[in-house]
């Protein structure tokens, strides 16, 4: 669901490239025309000097200076670039350039006439007189021939008829690279825009010729197969209505990706110059939402910058995306942990640019051994630990509780004893929605995890916090993989119920917010990602089905014992402090003690939940022991 479609449009060039593209004869011609332009502003000088009285011309005088007129003017333009195809014809930078020559020129004429006054029997004045007709003849000849070119742009047989949405900065930049690109594949047939200021506006000689709202009607007019969003941080709801229109018309809509990501690109590929030009087509991003993140950097860096931090479950997909941006702070020392040597090799390739596996920076272990933790935190001393090693399979886990128990209950306890034995200044756990009145062994074992966290920060009186956020789009294990596979496959795609609800968010998005909240968060706070509105499953599965273009059946498998119908971020029993930050809120974990776990009245409480037994469970002892 994620094919990228980028454009060939060319973009800023190099001079050498730019040249390269222009014929020659184009070159030539402008230094002929720009010649016979200088020859015509100093004729017509002489006449308006001389009140249109010929008898009063020195023609050889005249002449000596149209030659150096004409000479200047043909050193300056080579020296400036002028006709070495370092501009694009009538842009705003060759016309900068064309006055720098044109005022050289006007300067060494004067000079000229100045002193040799007697010998050519010329006005000094017609320099100046001169200047502006010069100056307007070269730019009405570049400018017309801008003209020429774009409005006659040659397209190849397959290029395809476009309708840009957004007549802005961004359609401005993606219509004059389309028409300037004669292999474009793209064809510009018409602008949108709902501003109805520019309802008579032409970018390029391409109109504005309707709004959003007038889509369906514009691609039957035009005939157009593609559509791209040209508008700088398009939000979901807006994706979601273009696409919704043109369903079943046959057209393919593309995007333009987030500023930032544009230029990482951009940055990281130094052959890649399309600049504003790379679109791609919508994927489930897009229709789900992309929110921004105000990352407060300096709070960040001073946690963060100069320490030695680790990364448990530095493998995984939140874990790896948690290294690359923990990276980016200058750590001291970065140290991923994961028992997955696959998954610590893809990261620190994604990193360093290679996965030898041969340094520090990675460490191959199991939050389950207790004893082999305690030796690494020994000989690491790491001052920040992000713990996101665990087990997220609710379904498996399900099946096998004592594997939740292990992992994410034990293993926790494992890395908080660690952490405390070497004094860790900030242990941020990463936890999940499902532990907010949880009703599946995974939600119980992140919930005692973040009580056990909160315990450990009464014991140490230092910042242990635990953060809390829903299903990661694009995550390993997450829904839209399984999805993708399932429409390649020909379907059907299974939904657990018509009705169901998930808060969603990015990989990015959700790292940023999980290492702000280690900035702001006091021990024991939970802290609670702002997710949006919750996203109902069965249209996210018609989405992707729609954006494939195929007819794939939804099948509805219901609900799981122990799924719930709509997650929750706060517990029934938790109370909502104020918000620490826009996107960040809290909310307090009752401490659990070591000591207090029993693993018997864990499960009891699990299989209570999924209603496999009905056992008389004391409520007081059941939630401070299960850690419910």
């Amino acid at each position: 669901m994620n094919n990228s479609t980028r454009s060939t449009e060319s973009g800023a060039k190099a001079p050498a490239q730019t040249s390269e593209k222009k014929p020659a004869i184009w070159l030539w011609s402008q230094a002929i025309l720009d010649s016979f332009a200088w020859a015509v502003a100093l004729l017509l000088a002489v006449l308006l000097r001389y009140e249109l009285d010929v008898r009063l011309i020195n023609a050889p005088g005249l002449t000596v200076l149209i030659l150096v007129a004409i000479a200047t003017q043909l050193i300056a333009g080579w020296m400036l670039s002028l006709y070495r195809g370092a501009y694009s014809f009538g842009s705003i930078q060759e016309a900068r350039v064309l006055i720098v020559a044109t005022v050289i020129v006007s300067a060494v004429v004067f000079c000229v006439s100045f002193i040799f006054i007697n010998e050519l029997h010329v006005a000094r004045s017609i320099s100046a007189i001169a200047f502006p007709f010069a100056a307007l003849f070269m730019a009405a000849v570049r400018y017309a021939k801008r003209l020429y070119v774009e409005g006659k742009p040659v397209f190849g047989d397959e290029a395809q008829k476009t309708l840009i949405y957004g007549a802005g900065f961004l359609g401005n930049s993606l219509v004059t690279r389309m028409v300037q690109d004669p292999v474009s594949p793209y064809v510009p047939v018409g602008l949108v825009d709902d501003d109805q200021s520019k309802k008579h506006l032409r970018l390029s000689s391409v109109p504005v010729i309707g709004r959003g709202d007038e889509l369906p009607e514009l691609i039957k007019r035009t005939k157009a197969t593609v559509i791209v969003l040209a508008m700088a941080d398009v939000d979901a709801e807006q994706v979601r209505r273009i696409s919704d229109s043109v369903s079943g018309l046959g057209v393919k809509v593309l995007i333009l990706p987030p500023l930032q990501e544009m230029l990482t690109v951009n940055s990281e590929n130094d052959n890649h110059r399309g600049g504003l030009t790379d679109f791609r087509e919508i994927d489930v991003e897009d229709l789900i939402g992309r929110r921004p993140v105000d990352i407060h950097v300096e709070q960040i860096a001073g946690y963060i910058t100069g320490k030695r931090v680790l990364v448990t479950g530095a493998g995984g997909s939140i874990g790896s995306e948690l290294c690359r941006q923990l990276h980016g702070f200058d750590p001291a020392e970065l140290i991923m942990l994961d028992r997955d040597e696959s998954g610590l090799q893809h990261t620190q390739f994604s990193i360093f640019g290679h996965g030898l596996l041969n340094d520090e920076t990675t460490v191959l272990a199991d939050i389950r051994d207790s004893e082999s933790l305690l030796r690494i935190f020994e000989q690491r001393r790491p001052e920040v630990v992000f713990h996101a090693a665990a087990l997220k399979h609710a379904p498996l886990l399900q099946q096998y509780p004592s594997e939740a128990w292990q992992t994410n209950v034990l293993g926790s306890l494992n890395v908080l004893n660690a952490a405390r034995s070497v004094d860790v200044e900030t242990f941020v756990n990463v936890s999940t929605d499902k532990a907010a009145s949880p009703t599946t062994a995974l939600g119980h074992s992140k919930r005692a995890a973040e009580k056990l966290t909160a315990w450990m920060a009464e014991a140490t009186a230092r910042a242990y916090v635990s953060v809390r956020f829903g299903n990661v789009i694009g995550s390993r294990g997450s829904m839209l993989p399984l999805f993708t596979d399932q429409i390649n496959k020909g379907g059907p795609v299974t939904v657990t119920h018509p009705d169901v609800t998930r808060f969603f968010m990015t990989i990015p998005e959700a790292c940023q917010l999980v290492i702000q909240a280690g900035a702001i968060g006091d021990g024991g706070d939970v802290l609670i990602l702002d997710m949006g509105e919750p996203v109902r499953i069965l249209d996210v599965a018609k989405r992707m089905i729609q954006m494939s273009g195929r007819k794939i059946e939804i099948t509805f498998t219901g609900l799981r014992p122990s799924e719930k119908l709509h997650e929750q971020l706060v517990g029934d029993d938790e109370k909502k402090d104020i918000d620490l930050h826009p996107k960040i809120s809290h909310t307090r974990a009752r401490s659990l003690s070591p000591e207090a776990l029993d693993f018997e009245l864990w499960l009891r409480r699990c299989r209570e939940e999924a209603g496999e037994s009905n056992p008389s469970i004391d409520d007081s002892d059941g939630d401070v022991a299960a850690g419910a």
